[in-house]
């Protein structure tokens, strides 16, 4: 009915309306090709399948059919809420890749300075570690095209150096005390791509884990991490799970097991119906069901890890401390069309075992929605314990009857305001124009041997090693170079976290991430408050279960 109805007013001759049916018959085929669309035809769809036809046939200028489709699918998902999204091929695998965990590369961490690309570091069993690549190498040519003084970007090495697992590319090293170039041919592999930051015992009977996503690996990752710091005699434990935007549930469940005794509610999802609901419980296979537990948050903590520290919270199992989380608990599911795009749509909410739904309000639109954290530092939340008010109708109760607040988001049971106290336009501006990386890439560069020569361990460095005032008044000067004018008054209120910056920038060029964290944390209030609280009666008095 369809194609005649249509073909009987606008195309009477025969051929023209056996060439529309023809095209209608297409053009519904693909839309519906995968999904099966077909059997749930509907005036809505119908619709759709006209305005294809009639801008292909009738618009005025050539139109890219592909590209209004693209274009129409990203606009409706935006309609619905802030994570429902609409992913090309090339995109899903950028944003598939650091949750996966590996990629198929050379294996080196780098850096341009001054139009040139340094190596940072190598991956340990990386392809590039095994040939005898080094940190400070300059890479200049790759597959014999000269790198240096092009103005290359980032993106630029990235597309040369990545490339299928078992394919080779060849570079040419410049390194210091080295008369020639020395060429490599680098076999690529699979890379892993971690996702704990930092394993470190942050005092004799606690130890620290810094996770940056919920990844594919993060459960084994963590479990390789426990059996470390158990190792070094750890009693207690901190996780860092600050400025972790989430990942995978099934991860986050896995990590939040490694605390809890048999037969725990973890979590919860449901969707439209009661019956969509599907809980999700801890085993008997936790590492670290013994011990004090503290969980560190703030407004960066997301999804997955607002169900760890939901979990930990409501069930009475540690502390948590820090600034609210970010609020974001829609579940999604992964719809693939037959292009290799996808489409990721929510399905359900996520809701802690109080019953506390992790997800803050978005009804207002997907802008107003990320301009939450905005509004709240310009409300004064991340500074002011007082200025967060929750309604009577969100209070949730712990197994132990602690009072905790829905509404979205995670509110710590301890709040540690945000440090603006050494914030300055001057380290505002030196951060903008990548001062910090620059100088320290150059210093290492210049100084690698004569620090390893003086310091041979990460150890005796950090006890030894100090930002002095003559590194200080290089760097200003390299702020200078760089169009940034010294400021006296900025530099005395900023000057102490310069010099933690600068020294735990040098340890990371040097040692790696790990040692970077251990650096730099040593001015981390929340952390410092963290270790407070270990040895306070907090855990006893909340009658926590440790």
């Amino acid at each position: 009915m369809l194609f005649q109805s249509l073909s009987r007013y606008l195309y009477p001759t025969d051929s023209t309306r056996m060439k529309f049916k023809f095209l209608l018959f297409l053009s519904v085929f693909l839309l519906s090709s995968g999904i099966q669309a077909q059997r749930y035809a509907n005036k809505e769809t119908e619709k759709l399948d006209y305005l294809l036809y009639f801008l292909n046939n009738n618009y005025v200028d050539t139109v890219n059919s592909h590209l209004i489709v693209e274009e129409g699918i990203r606009a409706m998902l935006k309609e619905l809420d802030p994570h429902s999204i609409y992913m090309t091929k090339e995109e899903l695998k950028e944003m598939d890749e650091p949750l996966v965990g590996n990629f198929d590369g050379v294996g080196i961490q780098f850096n341009i300075l001054e139009d040139t690309i340094v190596v940072v570091n190598t991956i340990v069993g990386g392809p590039s570690e095994k040939l005898g690549i080094l940190a400070g190498d300059k890479i200049v040519k790759i597959e014999g095209e000269n790198m240096a003084g092009i103005k290359i970007k980032n993106k630029d090495v990235i597309s040369r150096l990545r490339g299928t697992r078992g394919t080779i590319v060849k570079v040419s090293v410049f390194r210091k005390g080295v008369k020639n170039l020395i060429d490599y041919s680098i076999t690529r592999d699979k890379i892993p791509l971690t996702s704990i930051d930092a394993t470190y015992m942050a005092d004799s009977e606690t130890g620290y884990v810094k996770l940056s996503r919920f990844s594919a690996t993060s459960g084994t990752e963590f479990t390789e991490s426990l059996e470390k710091l158990k190792g070094k005699g750890m009693k207690n434990l901190i996780l860092d799970l600050t400025g972790n935007g989430g990942g995978y549930l099934q991860t986050a469940i896995d990590i939040a097991d490694q605390f809890l005794t048999n037969e725990n509610l973890v979590v919860y999802t449901q969707g439209r119906t009661v019956a969509s609901k599907a809980p999700y419980y801890s085993t008997s296979k936790g590492m670290f069901e013994k011990g004090k537990l503290i969980v560190l948050i703030d407004e960066g903590s997301a999804s997955a890890s607002e169900i760890v520290s939901g979990a930990v919270q409501d069930l009475d199992r540690g502390l948590i401390i820090g600034r609210r989380s970010f609020g974001k608990g829609l579940v999604q599911n992964s719809f693939p069309f037959p292009d290799g795009s996808a489409m990721r749509m929510t399905t359900a909410r996520y809701y802690t075992p109080s019953g506390r739904c992790i997800q803050k309000p978005y009804e207002k639109g997907v802008d107003d929605y990320y301009d939450d954290l905005n509004k709240r530092f310009k409300h004064g939340e991340f500074t002011n314990r007082d200025s967060i008010t929750f309604a009577d109708s969100l209070k949730f109760y712990t197994i132990g009857k602690r009072l905790v607040y829905g509404g979205g988001g995670i509110m710590p049971d301890l709040f540690i305001p945000l440090d603006t106290s050494e914030n300055s336009k001057y380290l505002t501006d030196v951060y903008r124009k990548g001062i910090f990386n620059k100088f320290t890439l150059k210093y290492v560069d210049q100084n690698r041997e004569q620090i390893k020569k003086q310091y041979p361990d990460f150890k005796a460095f950090k006890a030894g090693f100090t930002t002095s005032d003559a590194i200080m008044n290089e760097f200003i000067a390299a702020a200078e170079a760089d169009e940034i004018k010294s400021n006296p008054d900025d530099i005395k209120t900023s000057g102490s976290f310069i010099r933690r910056q600068i020294r735990a920038l040098i340890a990371n060029q040097i040692w790696g991430t790990n040692e970077y964290y251990e650096c730099i944390n040593e001015g981390n209030p929340i952390l410092k408050e963290a270790l407070v609280q270990m040895k306070s009666e907090n855990f006893k008095k909340l009658k926590l279960r440790y």
